[in-house]
């Protein structure tokens, strides 16, 4: 067990929040003056860490990134023809519900407009990007999931969460593997070269998307309404889940590797990102009763993995190392050759949520 207690996750967590703050004026958080699922990652983590403290430095900062991208009509310049403009929208609920300025819900309304408008298969699952055809991602199901169920909730509208329900059923069909894990990427028209002539999935279980399903299940659920026929499956689906990432978690670091399943080969490499999103998910999901307890102790070595070998504290300076660059979906020579990078905010925002789920249970533990 580590013996950290509720007072030092959240040391830590606002030790990584100062950092990136002292580095980053909101206007330069990468890619700067940009709508962008990165900041959007970062500034969900900085928002648990201010709901925690209530200091209003953390709540004033998350406001001012959104304030220079969404004028004074509610207008802002976005990404159309992608799921990853949505996720940032999960942080204008605060704000609205904090200030009443409707702005933030006109922002709101224009995201959620884009359901409308995205392209879709044949089934209806909606296209990644636009450049991406045909193909549902792992990663779509949280860009789109809690938005949606946020203001299903905030607008009572609840065929958002019958349209995340559906969209989370495609991908158990058409990606998951009988390890409870599921493929990086599906291409229905099986065209792309990493795609399996007869199944259309990717072939490698890339530890960063996986992360963020996991990310998506356990938040969709806590979102979700407690009658919706559709929780039974999000909750088989996350149990499968937590089994499947147990099994592959280095036994050495606690860590998890960059491909997932693939610990065994030389070339392959721990990835920090997607072990704090394994954290951040079995953390909730020990929390919310779905699995047993008894998995905290995995969360908790992966955790302590974390701490030994991806973060340096010393000298005035916080660093998170072994952060995999944004990543298309491919085979698995390309996901072992990308490189990584440090303090990237796909990490630290995914390290900071897993800091925070952590400081939740233990102190509910206490």
């Amino acid at each position: 067990m580590i013996d950290l207690n509720v007072s030092r996750y959240l040391e830590i967590a606002e030790q990584a929040c100062q950092e990136l703050m002292k580095t980053y004026s909101p206007s330069e958080l990468p890619p700067a003056n940009h709508w962008h699922y990165h900041q959007g990652v970062f500034l969900y983590g900085m928002q648990r860490v201010w709901e925690k403290t209530g200091k209003e430095e953390y709540f004033q900062y998350i406001k001012a990134y959104i304030d220079l991208l969404v004028d004074e009509e509610g207008n802002f310049l976005f990404d159309r023809d992608q799921l990853d403009s949505i996720q940032v929208g999960i942080l204008l609920f605060p704000l609205l519900e904090r200030t009443e300025d409707k702005r933030y819900q006109i922002a709101a309304d224009k995201l959620r407009n884009l359901f409308h408008t995205l392209n879709k298969t044949s089934e209806g699952g909606f296209w990644h990007k636009d450049k991406y055809p045909y193909q549902m991602w792992l990663d779509g199901l949280y860009m789109e999931g809690p938005f949606a169920l946020l203001y299903s909730r905030k607008f009572n509208q609840p065929e958002l969460v019958d349209m995340v329900v559906y969209q989370g059923s495609l991908m158990r069909s058409h990606m998951k593997h009988e390890t409870g894990l599921l493929f990086h990427a599906w291409d229905e028209k099986k065209a792309q070269p990493w795609a399996n002539k007869e199944t259309g999935c990717s072939p490698e279980f890339w530890g960063r998307s996986v992360g963020w399903y996991g990310t998506a299940l356990v938040d969709i659920l806590e979102l979700m309404p407690e009658d919706h026929p559709g929780r039974a499956d999000f909750i088989q689906s996350l149990q499968d889940y937590v089994r499947g990432l147990a099994q592959f978690q280095d036994e050495k670091t606690g860590l998890w590797y960059q491909v997932v399943d693939k610990g065994d080969r030389a070339d392959n490499w721990l990835e920090s990102s997607c072990t704090s999103l394994f954290v951040y998910t079995i953390a909730k999901a020990v929390e919310a009763g779905y699995i047993d307890a008894e998995y905290l102790k995995v969360a908790q070595k992966a955790y302590q993995g974390l701490l030994d070998h991806m973060i340096v504290s010393e000298e005035g300076k916080w660093i998170m190392k072994g952060i995999c660059i944004g990543t298309s979906a491919g085979d698995y020579d390309y996901y072992v050759g990308r490189p990584t990078s440090e303090n990237d905010l796909h990490g630290v925002g995914a390290f900071i949520l897993a800091t925070m789920a952590l400081e939740k249970l233990v102190g509910r533990e206490a």
